[in-house]
Formats: structure tokens, C-alpha cells, sequence
């Protein structure tokens, strides 16, 4: 750091980073993303971040990311579970970071479900 407003721009990226994963009040959009052994090993922490990076990247309002354990389904790993106000959740599987902006645009702004995507829910 070389300047007070440095400092500031450095607090500022970390506060909107802490806010993604806040998990708020109300009427909100809570992606959760698999972070047991089996989900870390099959690239779970690139989804994570991909996922932090693109809801900042958009500035969504009332979508917070978090991380869980083990959701069971080991054999979807990287596992990811997106819960949009009064709906039921849908659990996806094998979400790479490259599969991250097609989810954030189609389900969690749009509210279209990725079905090729899907391994728990309704729509299974």
C-alpha cells in the first residue's frame, strides 16, 4: 500500500466480497456451493470463486453465496444449490466455473431453470 486511497479501494473490494456472502433478510436469491472433501477435490473452490466473482461482476442485489459441506451427491461434484424466493431449490451438478455465467443469466436473473444442468429438484 503506498497511499490512503489504496487503503480504501482495498477495504471497499473486501466489504462487497463480504456482503456476497452475507446472507441478508427477506426476499433473497442464496446460492450455496458444496464445499466437502469430494467437492473441494473436484474443483469446488474455483466454482466458488467464479460464482463470488460473477455476482459482484453483475452488482445482484439480495444474492448471497455461501459455501456448505458434503450435499450427498458425490458423483455430481462440483455441486451447487440455488434458492430464488418461493421456489423450491434446485441443486445442480458438475458446475465448472465455465458453467457459472449461463446459471447466474438464465436462473438466478431470469428465473429459468439450466434442466441440462440439474441433478435434484422438481424439474428432475
Amino acid at each position: 500500500m503506498k497511499s490512503l486511497e489504496e487503503l480504501k479501494a482495498i477495504r471497499e473490494r473486501a466489504s462487497k466480497k463480504i456482503n456476497l456472502r452475507g446472507g441478508g433478510e427477506g426476499e433473497e436469491t442464496k446460492i450455496l456451493v458444496g464445499m466437502g472433501t469430494c467437492g473441494i477435490s473436484a474443483g469446488a473452490r474455483e466454482t466458488l470463486t467464479a460464482l463470488i466473482e460473477e455476482v459482484g461482476n453483475k452488482e445482484l442485489k439480495n444474492v448471497y453465496v455461501s459455501q456448505v459441506g458434503c450435499q450427498g451427491n458425490c458423483f455430481a461434484e462440483p455441486i451447487v444449490q440455488v434458492s430464488r424466493p418461493n421456489e423450491k431449490p434446485v441443486l445442480y451438478g458438475k458446475v465448472t466455473p465455465d458453467k457459472v455465467k449461463e446459471i447466474i443469466e438464465k436462473h438466478v436473473i431470469n428465473g429459468e431453470v439450466v434442466k441440462n444442468l440439474v441433478v435434484g429438484s422438481a424439474f428432475h
